[in-house]
């Protein structure tokens, strides 16, 4: 099974080296030094990596017979693609592979369907589900255990407890809105009965 771990961005310095955007959650595995790589495009490739190191949060690559910048130009905006045994599994349990999450369905803890998880995006800070809605819409949900709280590849399913605002943009606006209003309750009490008001604040 093919998977996409990485997309190759800048160059860096003069002597071939890359930027990489990674897309795995193991790319001490997936881009280390030896790795053969296919790539799409596809008559790019194979690219095999020489040397791999982190500089300044971004992980930076080398390839076999990439010697300066010119090189690495050429190579930006190629998808680097591993070969991965679909029934291989992480070593912690709390762990997915891109393959596993991909097409799984997002619901809510009602059961609420929200829609499908098209695309993982692998961020410095956090991973994002890319989560197609059924109206052809997208969304992006942080894959943090405060949202996601549960993953079941039995029934394929992952189930959220979204903060306000994050499916449905309307719902953040509706509580400003109220917030707004309760607030300016508040000011016309506290004008009325500024002890009452007081007190209410303090608590």
């Amino acid at each position: 099974m093919q998977l996409v771990v990485a997309r190759i961005g800048r160059a860096h310095g003069i002597k071939g080296e890359v930027t990489v955007e990674v897309r795995t959650d193991e790319p001490e595995l997936r881009l280390g030094p030896g790795a053969v790589l296919a790539t799409d495009p596809a008559e790019k490739g194979p690219l095999t990596i020489e040397s791999g190191r982190v500089h300044s949060g971004r992980l930076l690559l080398r390839f076999e017979n990439v010697r300066d910048r010119t090189g690495a130009e050429a190579l930006r905006n190629i998808l680097l693609i591993a070969e991965v045994d679909p029934a291989q599994l992480p070593e912690d349990e709390e762990e997915f592979y891109d393959h596993q999450l991909i097409d799984l369905d997002v619901v809510l803890a009602d059961g609420t369907e929200i829609g499908r998880i098209t695309e993982i995006s692998h961020l410095p800070s956090q991973d994002l589900f890319i989560v197609e809605r059924p109206d052809g819409s997208e969304v992006m949900i942080p894959f943090v255990e405060e949202i996601v709280t549960e993953i079941d590849l039995e029934e394929q399913r992952a189930v959220i407890t979204p903060p306000p605002g994050l499916i449905d943009e309307s719902e953040a606006v509706v509580a400003s809105a109220r917030d707004a209003e309760h607030a300016e309750g508040q000011d016309a009490g506290q004008a009325e009965e500024p002890a009452d008001g007081q007190r209410k604040g303090d608590a």
